[in-house]
């Protein structure tokens, strides 16, 4: 198997540092998003949006979207579980990483998108009022999840799952974004240092 790899975007990232909270290694082909590579034939004829990360099967088979491709090696590798344990775990795990994507790397993302000058040539049109507007957004559910972290060390729970993966890259997405954790978010600073402290981290 190939995993078709955008380097530092987010969701590439998400299942680098996936798989290796797992511990394993599957051979990567770079794709230069800057020099929209992902936009070429190599890539649209695996993925016709034309997004990555993109995972070849030996057999041809295409996975796409970075939590589909990391439910796949959760199933083949269920330890550690990253998606939660028994049917209240993995509900819980499952809530929370999609609160994650969709009210903050979301937001995070359409801030970027629309605001950051690289990004005019991917986003058309780019409309910076609606990233301006996305910002607030972002705040007000890091305000929240502020407020969550009071009672327990990791975003779903008490052990570490893909809620944290991508509560972690929203955060790291934001600095390029011009958004800003609040400084009174004490509990997701300190979540943050630790998370992003993790080996993981650095895929």
């Amino acid at each position: 198997m190939k995993l078709f790899d955008g380097g530092r975007a987010p969701n590439p990232r998400r299942v680098r540092v996936f798989l290796a909270e797992k511990g394993l290694s599957v051979p990567l082909v770079p794709v230069d998003m800057g020099a929209l590579e992902h936009k070429r034939e190599s890539v649209s004829s695996r993925n016709p949006l034309q997004r990555l990360p993109v995972l070849e099967l030996d057999d041809g088979t295409i996975i796409t979207e970075s939590v589909a491709i990391c439910r796949y090696f959760e199933e083949l590798h269920p330890e550690p579980a990253l998606f939660g344990r028994g049917a209240l775990g993995k509900a819980q795990v499952e809530m929370w990483q999609r609160r994650m994507e969709l009210n903050l790397l979301s937001s995070v993302a359409q801030a970027f998108r629309h605001i950051h000058p690289a990004m005019k040539e991917w986003e058309i049109p780019q409309i910076p009022e609606w990233g301006e507007a996305n910002k607030p957004k972002a705040v007000e559910f890091v305000r929240l999840l502020d407020s969550e972290l009071a009672t327990r060390e990791f975003v779903a729970g008490d052990a570490y799952s893909i809620a944290d993966i991508t509560g972690m890259i929203a955060v790291d997405f934001m600095k390029p974004a011009r958004i800003k954790v609040p400084d009174e978010c004490t509990n997701v600073l300190r979540w943050y240092l630790a998370v992003s402290g993790r080996p993981s981290a650095a895929a």
